[in-house]
This record gives structure tokens, C-alpha cells and sequence, in this order.
């Protein structure tokens, strides 16, 4: 199993921020619609919005036990990713192991899997997100891989590769390329805010976009 280290360090705070702020659907469109993950997520926790650096997690199939060992290595700052070889509604975390993230210091729980306790889990108030709630619960057999390149909703997830997460579902920005998301992302802001001041003035995204122009030019 390799090490990462302190992943929460290897991506400025100030371009996670950025990213956290913006949120998934403005940083996905500002770094050309890459690195979606495209899953049918459930936000646990209604209303969170959090961005951080992956320590991810290959488990067993139908097995947690690496979750248990991943506790162990969370840092501050860290989203929590974890996946199986195949998908599956068997619940990977619990009340007791999101106790444990939550006072590691975990910003979020990617979880490709399901969770239960989920009343718990909310009155706990860790940002969660997963692909099912279910009691079915996991074995504890197969110690699993950490900090591993782990596969989730079509996209590749690094360790430290930052993954943002809110209401929208979820986006992964490589951690070599984070500043430059964080900079387009920037940009996009601005354009945005630009463009909802016409908006709100009474103006139409039809002509500022071209295409009242492109259609009668088209006849």
C-alpha cells in the first residue's frame, strides 16, 4: 500500500477554497466539462458544500475493513473517498466510523457505496454524499488498497486529487492542475457575474450568447 503524506498540504487552502465556493457545476463548465463524476449521489447532510484533497480507498468487495484502516491515515481537510471493485448498496460507514472522520478532521465522505444511520449521520452534520442508503451491512475480511487511484462515477480519483462536492453531485480536479482550475474557475465568475447584471437589466441570453444572430444569418 503506498503513502501520501499529508495530502491536505500538497494543494494551496486558498485554491481549494476557491473551488468549494464556486462549487461543481461552475468548476466543471470552467475546466472544460472534465472530470465529472457521473453518479446518482445522495447528499446525506442537505445543504453542505465542501471541497478537499482525496484519501482514497479501495475496499473489498462488500467489505469495509479498509475503511477502518483509512481512519487511521485521515487528515485535516480530507475528503474521504471510497469505492469497491463493483458498486453496491452495502453500507461502507456508519454513526461510529463517520464519528471517527469527523474528529480526523475530514471535510466529506465520498461514499460509492451506501450508508446507514442516517438520522444519526445528519444530527453528526459530516457532509456526506453516497450512492444509497441501506442496512445491509459489510463485512470486515479483505484489508483492501489505500491511497490509491480508485475509479468513481466514470472519473479517475488520485489521492490529493481535490474532489468538490454540493447539491449538484461531484467533480475531481487533478491535484497538478487545481491552481489552474482554481484560475479558470475565477474567470468564469467573473463572466458569469457580468452576464447576470444584463440578465437582470432585461437583456437575453439568446443575443448574448450569438444566437439570434447565428439563426438569421441561417435564415
Amino acid at each position: 500500500m503506498s503513502g501520501i503524506g499529508d495530502a491536505a498540504g500538497a494543494v494551496d487552502q486558498a485554491v481549494i477554497g476557491t473551488l468549494a465556493a464556486a462549487g461543481v457545476a461552475t468548476v466543471y463548465e470552467a475546466t472544460g466539462r472534465r472530470g465529472l463524476i457521473d453518479a446518482d449521489l445522495a447528499q446525506i447532510v442537505p445543504g453542505t458544500r465542501v471541497a478537499g484533497p482525496a484519501r482514497t480507498v479501495l475496499c473489498g468487495q462488500d467489505d469495509n475493513r479498509a475503511v477502518h484502516e483509512a481512519m487511521t491515515r485521515l487528515r485535516p481537510g480530507e475528503v474521504l473517498v471510497l469505492t469497491m471493485p463493483r458498486p453496491a448498496p452495502v453500507a461502507l460507514v456508519g454513526e461510529l466510523l463517520a464519528t471517527q472522520a469527523k474528529v480526523a478532521g475530514a471535510v466529506g465522505l465520498l461514499v460509492d457505496a451506501a450508508v446507514r444511520d442516517v438520522d444519526e449521520l445528519r444530527e453528526l452534520g459530516l457532509p456526506i454524499w453516497a450512492r444509497w442508503t441501506r442496512v445491509r451491512g459489510a463485512a470486515k475480511r479483505e484489508r483492501g488498497d489505500l491511497d490509491v487511484p480508485v475509479r468513481v462515477g466514470g472519473a479517475t480519483v488520485g489521492p490529493g486529487d481535490v474532489v468538490v462536492l454540493d447539491a449538484d453531485g461531484a467533480v475531481v480536479v487533478p491535484r497538478g492542475g487545481a491552481a489552474d482550475a482554481a484560475a479558470a474557475t475565477n474567470a468564469r465568475i467573473e463572466r458569469e457575474t457580468s452576464l447576470r447584471a444584463r440578465l437582470e437589466a432585461g437583456e437575453y441570453s439568446y443575443d448574448l450568447h450569438g444566437m439570434r444572430a447565428e439563426d438569421e444569418r441561417a435564415g
